[in-house]
């Protein structure tokens, strides 16, 4: 896999997560949207840390600048 994701937008979705995490543990969501955000925060962190979005490639989107 070419990485496709930058730094600003790996730290955006990491602090997404974060938040999503601290709304679960404060209850201040729950239910199913708690659920499908918590999928989504999961999604976010994963894809963070491979720096590959699979939803970028297919439109030959990359916010990754590649170090010259």
């Amino acid at each position: 896999m070419k990485k496709n994701m930058g730094n600003l937008d790996r730290g955006l979705r990491i602090a997404a997560a974060v938040i999503i995490g601290i709304l679960y543990a404060t209850h201040v969501i729950n239910g199913t949207l708690a659920l499908i955000l918590g999928i989504l925060a999961l999604v976010f962190i994963a894809t963070s840390f491979i720096s590959f979005c699979p939803l970028y490639a297919p439109f030959k989107l990359s916010t990754y600048r590649a170090k010259k």
